[in-house]
C-alpha cells in the first residue's frame, strides 16, 4: 500500500518502536465483523442456536463477532430480519464504551450510516429517546433505513447542524456520542480510498471541524451527564489534542478514565483514553475518550418537564383539531381498528400524530416544540390511503412474533423466504392456513414485513426499497 511520507513520519513519532510491526500489519486481510441485535436475540441463542456462520467473539464488546472473508452475512434472511448489522469490529468500541440505560436521552451528533446509533438504540429497550443526527440529509436516509431496520422505535432522526441542535436542545442529554468526522488514518487497510482523501484533507482540516462539534454537544449535555468521543484516525492532533482543548474551553468537563483490554492501549501521555491498533488487535484503528460535565451543576436549573410539555403541546394540537380530528377519523376506519385489534399490546392515542397521511407513534420524550428537519418522528405505523390503512416496514420490524395474532412463518432453508423478500406473491403449501388480512411475515419467527392474506395468496407488502438484489 502507497501511504504518504508525512503521514509515515507522523506515526514513526507516535509508535516509536512499535512502528515496524503496525507497518507490517498492513500486509494483513483486514478483518470483518457483525453485531448482534440484542432487542431481537441474545447472545447466548445467537451463538448457541440462531447463527448460521462460523463465528468467534470480539473482546471488547459482549455481541460482536467476527466472520470469515467466505462468509455473505448481507445474503442471509436474517440480515433484513434485523437480526445483526454488519461493523468493522474497532468501530463497535464506542458504543459499547458508552454507558446507557433504558429511560436515558440519548443523542447521537454524527450518526450515519447507523453502526453505533442501532447498538444505543438497543441499550435504551424502546423506553427514553434516542435522537440520531447526521448533517447530509442523504447520509441520514441510510441511517433511518438502519434503524428501523433494527427496530428501535423511540427515534427522532434529524438532519441538523449542531448548533441547531443545541439551540433547540439545551441541556437535555443524559448520553451524547460524537462519533466525529476525520482524516480517517485508521480506515486506510481497509479503504485505500482514504489516503487519497487525507492527502486533499488531513488533521489539520477535521480538527477544527471535530472541535466544533464537540463544543455544541457539550451545550447539549446534562450536568452528570457522559459524552463519548471517538475517531477512526491517529493523528494526535484530532484525539489527545482534541480533549486538551475542549478541557480548556469548557472547564465543566472532565476525562474519565477508561482502561485499556488486551491489546488496546492508552492515550499519549498516559491520557486515560482508548487507542486502537491493527497490529495489537484484530481490527483497524480508532481512538475512544469519555468525558462527563461536572455533577456539581447539577443544581442549576437546565432542563423542564419534557414528558409534560409533550402531553400539553398535544393536547393543544387537539385543540387546535389537527391531531385530534385526524386521529379520531383514523379510528373510525375499520381497516386501521382491524389491523389494530391484532396487535397484543394497545396502542397509546395521546402519542400518535397523523401527517401528510402518515400515522406516527411518538415517543414519550417527544416535544413538538423542537423544530428541527425530521427524518423520522418516533415510530411510523404506516399510511392511511383512502378510507384504508397500510401497517409500515417500520413497525413490522419492531414487532416480535408473539405480538400479532396473525402470523406466517417460514424457514431461511425455504425457497419463498427470498420470494417474500423480492416482493413476489407467496403461495400457502398443504397444510398451512390462514385467514384474510394482514400478516406478519416471518423467517425461524423473527419479522420480515407484512402481506395481505386474500384468501389464496398472501399479496407481498414489503417495502420496495429494501428488496433482496
Amino acid at each position: 500500500m502507497n501511504l504518504p511520507e508525512q503521514f509515515l513520519e507522523n506515526m514513526k513519532v507516535l509508535l516509536g518502536a512499535e512502528y515496524d510491526a503496525w507497518l507490517t500489519s498492513y500486509e494483513n486481510t483486514p478483518f470483518q465483523g457483525l453485531r448482534v441485535n440484542t432487542t431481537k436475540v441474545t447472545p447466548s441463542d445467537w451463538q448457541e442456536r440462531v447463527s448460521p456462520f462460523e463465528l468467534t467473539l470480539v473482546p471488547w464488546t459482549k455481541n460482536g463477532y467476527y466472520y470469515k472473508e467466505d462468509v455473505r452475512p448481507a445474503k442471509h434472511p436474517y440480515y433484513y430480519a434485523g437480526l445483526y448489522y454488519l461493523q468493522e469490529p474497532s468501530a463497535m468500541a464506542p458504543a459499547a464504551l458508552l454507558s446507557v440505560n433504558p429511560g436515558d436521552r440519548v443523542l447521537d451528533l454524527c450518526a450515519a450510516p447507523g453502526g453505533k446509533s442501532t447498538e444505543l438504540g438497543t441499550k435504551l429497550c424502546g423506553e427514553g429517546l434516542l435522537v440520531s443526527n447526521d448533517i447530509s440529509n442523504s447520509r441520514a436516509r441510510s441511517l433511518l433505513k438502519n434503524l428501523e431496520l433494527f427496530g428501535i422505535p423511540n427515534i427522532c432522526v434529524t438532519s441538523e447542524a449542531p448548533e441547531k441542535l443545541a439551540d433547540t436542545f439545551g441541556e437535555f442529554f443524559d448520553k451524547i456520542l460524537v462519533d466525529a468526522p476525520c482524516s480517517g488514518e485508521g480506515m486506510f487497510r481497509k479503504d485505500p480510498d482514504l489516503v487519497k482523501s487525507w492527502l486533499e484533507h488531513g488533521p489539520e482540516y477535521y480538527a477544527p471541524i471535530q472541535r466544533e462539534i464537540l463544543k455544541q454537544a457539550v451545550r447539549m449535555l446534562k450536568p452528570g451527564g457522559l459524552i463519548l468521543y471517538s475517531t477512526c484516525t491517529f493523528a494526535k492532533m484530532e484525539d489527545e489534542d482534541t480533549m486538551d482543548w475542549i478541557l480548556q474551553e469548557a472547564p465543566e468537563m472532565e476525562l474519565v478514565p477508561l482502561t485499556p483490554w488486551e491489546g488496546a492501549c492508552g492515550g499519549v501521555d498516559g491520557k486515560p483514553v482508548i487507542r486502537l491498533f491493527p497490529h495489537k488487535i484484530h481490527g483497524e484503528g480508532h481512538f475512544v475518550a469519555l468525558l462527563r460535565k461536572k455533577p456539581e451543576l447539577e443544581n442549576r436549573n437546565y432542563s423542564r418537564d419534557f414528558a409534560a410539555i409533550r402531553s400539553d403541546e398535544m393536547a393543544g394540537m387537539s385543540a387546535k383539531g389537527k391531531t385530534a380530528k385526524e386521529v379520531a377519523a383514523l379510528e373510525k376506519e375499520s381497516d386501521f381498528l382491524e389491523w389494530e385489534r391484532m396487535l397484543c399490546k394497545p396502542l397509546d392515542r395521546s402519542r400518535m400524530m397523523v401527517k401528510d397521511n402518515l400515522v406516527y407513534y411518538l415517543p414519550e420524550e417527544f416535544d413538538p416544540k423542537w423544530k428541527l428537519r425530521y427524518l423520522r418522528t418516533g415510530l411510523l405505523l404506516g399510511e392511511w390511503k383512502k378510507q384504508r390503512f397500510e401497517p409500515s416496514q417500520a413497525v413490522a420490524m419492531v414487532l416480535r412474533q408473539k405480538e400479532y395474532s396473525q402470523t406466517f412463518s417460514m424457514s431461511s432453508q425455504d425457497e419463498r423466504v427470498i420470494r417474500y423478500l423480492k416482493g413476489e406473491t407467496i403461495f400457502l403449501e398443504d397444510g398451512e392456513t390462514l385467514k384474510k388480512g394482514w400478516t406478519l411475515v416471518c423467517v425461524d419467527g423473527y419479522p420480515l414485513g407484512w402481506a395481505k392474506y386474500t384468501g389464496s395468496a398472501l399479496k407481498n407488502k414489503y417495502y420496495p426499497g429494501w428488496r433482496w438484489q
